[in-house]
């Protein structure tokens, strides 16, 4: 069913609230059923959370709307039927995001390429070879738009299909600068996508929320070469986490560029050397990832994100403040600990994160701030 211009306009307005992301804004729409009314019912909530809610006050939402409009974008909602289906079944995926470009292209399979920005030669051949190819046989390729790798990707891509660039600032913004003419391109012929507001420049913390983005619309990431501690890897992790394919491509290892592909293939990710190697993955993926490559996962933590939002809308909050501290703790160690039921224990937790007392983290943990 299409959303209402007023509910639209909620919707971005109760995301750029503070305190308000991506968990907390899914469950407040289970709880009231729409964002109007979520907003009105924010400052009660914090309030009952021990802060003072504020919501964003409609002149910044308005300008902001003014701006994507300007950059020839436009809002995808989680629950548009063109939103990208794996994307939406993170529990921490974006509720809102910004594209320019051709939406028919996020039904497309995707796969994910990434790697080092400091990329070797042979490696960026590589990485364009593996777009190209991927591309011809249908495929979405998805990266970050960075140098090096992501960049070479983009490229293969282009020359025989389209790609999906994924970028850390606001949709109207180029970075790096020079890739500003790449940017034009694929959102001309393929799709660029942005979770942050218009007008946003990248920061730090902004990119590992992009490389879940490039992760979560992929049923597998294919990591080319990548230093051991680098973003790449985390976009393997996410992916990882996501139940999703993980490949790497072997590499010398007197490289350093090379040993994250190592260590990921040595800690159970599909080995690949070829565009064939990824595309017999795939085409066999039916959910249950061959790679072996895992981060440790809670067995209950965020209940599952439909299961979550539904038991929040009737829920009564429970009494957990004293069971957390500043060190991060998972939210099923809480239930077990308080023996309240789930639901209640999420809501409370939604109550004090709209009241700016806690916040969360990757593996549904959450701490004091």
């Amino acid at each position: 069913m299409p959303v209402s211009q007023e509910e639209a306009f909620a919707r971005i307005r109760l995301l750029r609230s503070p305190h308000v992301g991506p968990v907390s804004f899914r469950q407040l729409l289970a709880r009231f059923g729409n964002a109007v009314a979520a907003l009105e019912a924010l400052p009660e909530m914090a309030s009952r959370g021990g802060g003072k809610g504020q919501v964003a006050p409609e002149a910044l939402v308005r300008a902001e709307v003014a701006a994507v409009r300007a950059a020839g974008a436009r809002y995808l909602f989680h629950d548009d039927p063109a939103f990208p289906a794996l994307l939406a079944e993170l529990h921490n995926g974006p509720p809102i995001l910004t594209v320019r470009g051709d939406l028919a292209l996020l039904q497309k399979p995707a796969v994910a390429i990434v790697g080092a920005r400091n990329a070797s030669a042979a490696a960026i051949s590589l990485a364009r070879q593996f777009g190209r190819e991927l591309a011809a046989q249908g495929r979405l390729v998805v990266s970050g738009l960075a140098r090096g790798i992501d960049a070479a990707a983009h490229e293969g891509a282009l020359a025989e299909g389209a790609t999906a660039g994924v970028i850390a600032s606001g949709i109207d913004i180029a970075y790096p600068p020079e890739h500003a003419a790449l940017q034009d391109r694929i959102a001309a012929e393929g799709v660029l996508i942005a979770e942050q507001p218009a007008g946003t420049q990248p920061q730090a913390r902004h990119f590992p929320s992009r490389n879940r983005i490039i992760a979560g619309m992929a049923a597998g990431t294919v990591v080319v070469e990548a230093a051991p501690k680098s973003g790449s890897l985390i976009t393997a992790r996410i992916a990882a986490e996501a139940g999703r394919e993980v490949m790497a491509v072997p590499g010398n290892p007197r490289d350093a560029r090379a040993r994250g592909c190592n260590y990921l293939i040595r800690e159970g990710a599909v080995l690949v050397q070829g565009a064939e190697d990824i595309a017999e993955l795939l085409d066999s993926f039916t959910g249950s990832p061959r790679s072996r490559f895992r981060e440790e996962a809670p067995v209950f933590a965020h209940l599952a994100p439909d299961e979550a939002a539904e038991t929040i809308a009737d829920a009564a909050p429970a009494d957990i403040a004293g069971l957390i501290s500043s060190a991060p703790v998972m939210v099923d160690e809480l239930i077990r600990t308080s023996g309240a039921a789930p639901s209640a224990v999420q809501l409370a937790l939604l109550e004090m994160e709209l009241a700016g007392r806690i916040q969360r983290h990757a593996g549904g943990r959450v701490s004091l701030i």
